[in-house]
């Protein structure tokens, strides 16, 4: 196998607030950066160790440009970067008022990654990776969907393990309750899921008063409804394996024997949670294509997301593994 790891879906340019602490109104400067949390976990895994790939798409124009020569930079495999002619490369604005106001907005108008095909799928060669992570914005619009549930069906044939991070992004469906209708439909090709406590509701949603987003933070919404309930909806599709993060408190594991694990966080102080869990799910893959049990994958995974919280960006900051190790290190080990 060539590869240990093939993302898809979103990809874009992000622009950061570089005045931390200020309202959107008083944003001075911006920095770029590569985002979208199959770029993100790219990436992240490539700096952690494992050989990656994506598939998404980009306009033809130099935001486009600018997305693949940085994965390139990242040595991240860009064959699968399709060029969708007629589209504007994405971008994201977002804005950074710690410890808990992250506004974003998204420029999303003919998104390349949302015209993903049955055909460009068929160029891809499954026997080439050893793992496939799918994100639920992927699953929002046709026809990147079925080309998103294709691919999964035709990675599954190979014994390709499946990841699913649900990344709820209430913005980008038309409708919020058709995300869970989705996605469950979606859980029996999955093996490991991971997500929020508000991303898990988000896929029992039956009324869309459920849900509310302050202060644009469309990456941290409050949700109501029955975890529970949820949790073991999900636990009954067939996964191996699911993974609710709870913040700094860490992440509990879930089992469809019944069996449960806490697996505690690393408290820090926080400038930006855009992208932690991008960057827990890559150090969780990490840790799990390394044969790692559980605890200490989801532990390398906590500290990942610690670690990029304490940052002003995504994946232009996120560690290398000897970093990460040394993190790990001086606040007491694994």
């Amino acid at each position: 196998m060539k590869f240990d790891l093939l993302t898809f879906g979103r990809a874009s340019i992000d622009l950061y607030s570089k005045n931390i602490g200020a309202e959107f109104n008083d944003i001075k400067e911006l920095t770029t950066a590569i985002g979208g949390s199959p770029v993100n976990i790219s990436v992240g895994a490539q700096r952690l160790g494992l050989r990656t790939s994506i598939v998404t798409g980009v306009g033809n124009d130099p935001v486009g440009g600018f997305i693949t020569h940085t994965l390139k930079q990242e040595n991240v495999d860009v064959s699968h970067v399709n060029i969708i002619r007629d589209t504007t490369s994405t971008a994201v604005v977002c804005g950074i008022v710690p410890p808990d106001k992250f506004p974003l907005v998204f420029y999303r108008d003919k998104a390349p990654d949302n015209y993903l095909t049955i055909d460009m799928v068929n160029t891809i060669d499954f026997d080439q990776y050893k793992s496939f992570l799918m994100t639920g914005t992927a699953l929002s619009v046709e026809p990147t969907r079925s080309a998103a549930i294709y691919a999964t069906e035709k990675a599954k044939t190979k014994g390709t393990t499946i990841f699913l991070d649900i990344d709820f992004r209430a913005n980008l469906w038309h409708d919020v309750r058709a995300f869970g209708v989705t996605l469950r439909q979606y859980l029996p090709l999955c093996d490991i899921v991971m997500g929020t406590e508000e991303e898990l509701l988000a896929m029992g949603l039956t009324d869309s008063d459920q849900v509310t987003i302050k202060d644009s933070a469309i990456s941290s919404p409050t949700i109501e409804g029955d975890i529970n309930g949820v949790i073991k909806q999900v636990l009954s599709s067939g996964i191996k394996l699911l993974l609710v993060k709870t913040g700094s408190k860490g992440v509990t594991a879930y089992y469809p024997d019944g069996k449960t694990e806490d697996i505690p966080g690393f408290p820090v102080e926080v400038v930006n949670v855009l992208g932690a869990g991008d960057a827990f799910a890559s150090g969780f893959i990490y840790g799990y294509l390394q044969n790692w049990d559980t605890y200490q994958s989801a532990r390398l995974a906590n500290a990942c997301g610690a670690w990029i919280v304490t940052r002003q960006g995504c994946s232009n900051y996120a560690p290398t593994y000897e970093e990460i190790i040394q993190f790990i290190t001086d606040k007491g080990g694994f």
